[in-house]
């Protein structure tokens, strides 16, 4: 029996035992925010992995937690039984206002301590804009849901016991501790709080976290213990009570504000009705017409991931954090005509990666938030003189490596994607790619700027293994740095092009041939080598890191997006290269192309020698390589394989092998799916999409150009014929940027054979 039919009969057994209504979610053809199925991988989760009570990059993201410690395996995982709290913030980097209500028959200190309750999935619906779970514990239903920056709690209690609402004020959640958290008592119905989050190991400095709490019962009183969490009670005969805690990253009095401005009353179902709707306007442009109604469902959940994990840290009036410089400052957003913020500013996770994801999905589908983006990291850029890979807190991480905001901002403006200062975006890049710049800094290196290599880079061509001056950071594995500052800087070049600026156009050109200074030709693989120019011995392909970042070398061999074919040379000619990158593809789906369903599992020394990794970033591209090393039918093979083995689940098992950093696999999957993707990251002038197998038979997508693309598939089997536009056959298996973006009709006439 093939795999993926293994896997469907688990998911259908699996949905048979939640509160997921199947059946109702998949009659609906009106509204794809009935089709996401929330608990996708959710066994594997990671803190801000899981969403439910959230609306697109909202900055509350509301959930029951059932692990509070660390960043991987914490939040909601589903195998867990216990409910820890419902926490509001699941971001990179940061975490608080963790609160669960209970109830007791007279009040003990003791449950600030002992309060967690178990739960099970039988009672549980997760929705998107909504989660109810019970607390067996207490006999309390609750009911969860939010607005951008204001999470809503309603609870129904089953019992005439005491009543309160623990708030946890200290102590892990999630990827950092919570220290000095406080509330105050403003009225009988309101409360203030804050609280810190400690620096971590990638977020250097503390991070303030301010709330507002309004409730439509009176409070009783505030109770404190020798623990420094605090319970708020109530009355015993109040038989249902709403919370509403609005979170600033400001101050209280910006709390209270976006509380008052985004849910001023107290209707919890209008708030589920307008939070599904904000999802299905997003979601809704791209409609699905398939009889395949698993991979539907599938598809959408896939396209939510898309719009996740990255959030708002701004206020409602344009107020956010700004940590950069030696103190914290408050700073305020440009704001348009009628006094509101031109964009919002965000906390995100790298961009690395991004190039083969969210480049695709967000130039296409979603240019108001990639315009959104690219101001935002040009506040990072005005505030602090970088600008980032990946911003937490108002403040830079330098998470993972290189400079990998280059290529989503240059794709931007390939794609016409252009309401922000492009002279300095160019400057900032530009600084980021020299001597002292982002690329100098390996993962989480804060105060130094030697682990990247960079000087020896630009010096030698090459980034050497080990980097002779030291440790400094994480990542510092220099096959792979040199590969992606080769890529990072043909990007660079594509944009200084653009611009006029022939000098450095010339310059960054000439530094992304270096990807073929760490080509070993008797190996035939991309090899480690010494500062003093020696060869890595012992050398092990198949041997996960020791020069290449989470990869091997025979993954990261291909990591040479902007030039395919010098690459192919290299090897000795298409056919060679042909050879080689099918014989890895047919290793790697025997386990069906990742190394495991987690990314624990994925780190392991044996599980990862899988020879081509659709469960994390570096190699996420390589099956569209064929297309351009004159064999396409192997691209439409490869990519119809992995639409159905690799993204394919729907269960909480499966789904990204635990490693969908804020919506960069969901991202991948929604495009291979559609049967497009870029190479190079779309930053090329004017930027093409290549075709692989397209999974469904109609798909609608509504440009924000007021224009509507539809892609057909005609024909049966997995294998290309022709490709039309508008009536025209196409000469390639591609297409622009330019011409798709214009609307009309794309139609795939399929085949059964090559």
């Amino acid at each position: 029996m093939k795999p993926y039919i293994l896997c469907l009969l688990a998911v259908l057994s699996c949905l048979a035992c939640t509160s997921q209504n199947v059946d109702k979610a998949v009659e609906s053809e009106t509204d794809p925010v009935e089709q996401v199925y929330p608990l996708l991988d959710a066994a594997n989760s990671r803190w801000f992995f899981f969403a439910s009570a959230c609306r697109p990059f909202g900055m509350v993201t509301l959930n029951p937690d059932t692990q509070n410690e660390g960043a991987w395996g914490s939040g909601y995982k589903y195998n867990t039984d216990t409910i820890k709290g419902f926490s509001h913030i699941h971001g990179w980097q940061i975490s608080g206002v963790s609160v669960l209500p209970v109830s007791y028959a007279s009040y003990d200190e003791g449950i600030l301590d002992d309060y967690f309750s178990s739960f099970s999935h039988d009672k549980e619906d997760a929705q998107v804009g909504y989660h109810k779970v019970e607390l067996d514990r207490y006999n309390i239903k609750a009911e969860l849901t939010s607005s951008t920056r204001v999470g809503f709690h309603r609870y129904t209690f089953g019992n005439q016991n005491e009543k309160g609402i623990v708030f946890k004020l200290s102590g892990a959640l999630g990827p950092s501790d919570i220290k000095d958290g406080s509330l105050t008592l403003i009225d009988e119905y309101t409360l203030h709080g804050q609280m810190t989050n400690e620096p971590t190991r990638r977020r250097p400095k503390d991070f303030v976290v301010y709330f507002n709490v309004k409730f439509d019962q009176p409070i009783k009183s505030i109770e404190k213990g020798s623990s420094d969490n605090q319970i708020v009670t109530f009355e015993k005969d109040v038989d249902q009570l709403q919370m509403k805690v609005a979170i600033s990253y400001t101050s209280n009095e910006n709390a209270a504000l976006n509380l008052e401005t985004e849910i001023p009353d107290w209707d919890f179902d209008q708030i589920v009705a307008d939070s599904k709707s904000e999802w299905n306007q997003m979601l809704g442009r791209i409609k699905i017409t398939d009889e395949d109604e698993t991979q539907k469902r599938r598809f959408y959940t896939d396209l939510w991931h898309g719009l996740q994990g990255r959030r708002i840290i701004s206020d409602v009036n344009g107020a956010y954090p700004d940590y950069t410089g030696e103190e914290p400052r408050i700073g305020k957003l440009p704001l348009d005509e009628n006094g509101k913020p031109k964009f919002n500013h965000y906390n995100s996770d790298s961009f690395w990666g991004a190039q083969w994801t969210i480049n695709t999905l967000w130039g296409l589908l979603y240019p108001d938030i990639y315009n959104e983006f690219v101001n935002s990291l040009l506040v990072y850029y005005k505030d602090g003189g970088i600008i980032p890979r990946g911003p937490s807190g108002g403040n830079y991480t330098y998470v993972m490596t290189g400079s990998s905001a280059t290529p989503f901002l240059v794709s931007a403006y390939q794609k016409g994607i252009r309401d922000y200062d492009v002279e300095t975006l160019y400057e900032g890049l530009k600084k980021n790619h020299l001597s002292k710049g982002i690329m100098s800094k390996a993962g989480y290196e804060h105060k130094t700027s030697l682990g990247g290599g960079l000087d020896h880079y630009i010096e030698n061509g090459y980034v050497p293994y080990p980097i002779p001056e030291g440790n400094f950071g994480y990542h510092q594995d220099g096959a792979s740095l040199t590969l992606e500052y080769a890529y990072q800087d043909w990007t660079l070049a594509q944009l200084a092009k653009a611009l006029g600026k022939t000098e450095d156009y010339n310059i960054f050109s000439e530094r992304a041939q270096n990807y073929a200074n760490v080509y070993d030709a008797e190996s035939g693989w991309m090899r480690p080598k010494s500062i003093d120019g020696v060869w890595k011995e012992p050398f092990d392909p198949y041997q996960y890191e020791n020069g290449f970042n989470e990869s091997n070398g025979a993954q990261s061999t291909w990591f040479v997006g902007h030039d395919i074919p010098g690459l192919a040379k290299l090897m000795g000619g298409n056919e060679v290269a042909v050879k080689k990158l099918n014989a890895q593809f047919e290793e790697a789906a025997k386990l069906d192309f990742t190394p495991g369903n987690s990314h624990e599992r994925g780190e392991d020394p044996t599980r990862a020698r899988i020879p081509i990794n659709y469960g994390n970033q570096p190699s996420i591209q390589t099956a569209f390589i064929f297309n351009q090393l004159g064999r396409p039918d192997l691209t439409q093979l490869w990519t119809s394989k992995i639409t159905k083995q690799t993204f394919g689940g729907l269960s909480p098992e499966t789904g990204y092998s635990g490693d969908e950093d804020q919506g960069l696999m969901g991202s991948l999957a929604v495009i291979i799916k559609l049967g497009i993707f870029q190479m190079n990251g779309g930053t090329e002038a004017n930027p093409i999409y290549e075709f692989g197998s397209p999974l469904f038979s109609n798909v609608e997508m509504a440009l924000q150009n007021g224009k509507t693309l539809t892609f057909e598939k005609k024909g049966n089997g997995i294998y290309i014929d022709h490709v039309s536009f508008n009536g025209k056959k196409l000469d390639n298996l591609h297409i622009s940027h330019d011409e798709l973006n214009q609307g009309g009709v794309l139609i795939f006439n399929m085949k059964e054979t090559p």
